[in-house]
């Protein structure tokens, strides 16, 4: 079967996500992940891209963003890969592909199903402080990322937004809305309600959710 081009639209908040080659891993220390937030920041300007949020794990990397134009992110992401591979085998040792493929790219719906990427990414191994949660939990912004408005909306001073975006990720995602969340990401469809996934599908000739397993079904000949 081809493989489907990306959806990727200006103006529209997506979740991109890429995983390390093989068993390879992406991240071996806290120096790559602050060399890649480095090359990332200075790509996304570049490209005019607004970052949200990421998650920098062993094996693969997840970013939430918004970009001005459609290419943007492609641009964006392989200015990432050329600056960090290198600088990451001359680390490290090696040559050649750290990457398995091009990367992933999901678009999201605002308002709801936006806060719910945004808290998956922000939640995943928080513990290890290789993401974007304390961002948006205590006073060290990162210049890197910009809120969106979702996250303003939820108080109307920083304190408030702190403390109810803390209490949102301690509480988590039900275990079915993150595998729903996992598996439209590794497939690159559409986020959102039905009615959403509806108006880009009549908006675009690319498919935005995964057809209904098994065959059609037949019609009765009257």
């Amino acid at each position: 079967m081809a493989r489907l081009p990306r959806l990727a639209l200006a103006g529209q908040t997506h979740w991109l996500s890429q995983q390390a080659h093989g068993s390879g891993t992406a991240f071996a220390d806290d120096a790559d992940r602050r060399l890649y937030l480095d090359v990332l920041q200075e790509a996304s300007r570049a490209e005019q891209v607004r970052l949200h949020a990421f998650a920098l794990l062993p094996h693969e990397v997840h970013l939430l963003a918004t970009p001005a134009e459609s290419r943007s992110l492609g641009r964006m992401m392989q200015a990432v890969g050329r600056r960090y591979v290198s600088a990451y085998h001359r680390r490290h040792g090696g040559s050649g592909t750290l990457w398995a493929g091009r990367f992933r790219c999901a678009l999201v719906q605002p308002g709801a199903p936006l806060l719910d990427v945004l808290c998956l990414l922000d939640g995943t191994d928080a513990e290890a402080g290789h993401t974007s949660l304390a961002h948006r939990t205590t006073d060290g912004h990162l210049a890197l990322l910009t809120d969106p408005q979702e996250y303003w909306a939820l108080g109307n001073t920083p304190f408030d937004r702190q403390a109810r975006w803390r209490d949102r990720v301690a509480e988590g995602l039900p275990l079915s809305v993150r595998q729903q969340l996992l598996a439209a990401a590794r497939g690159g469809w559409v986020i959102g309600s039905a009615a959403f996934r509806q108006q880009l599908a009549e908006a675009t000739d690319r498919p935005v959710a995964p057809r209904p397993r098994g065959r059609p079904a037949a019609v009765r000949k009257t």
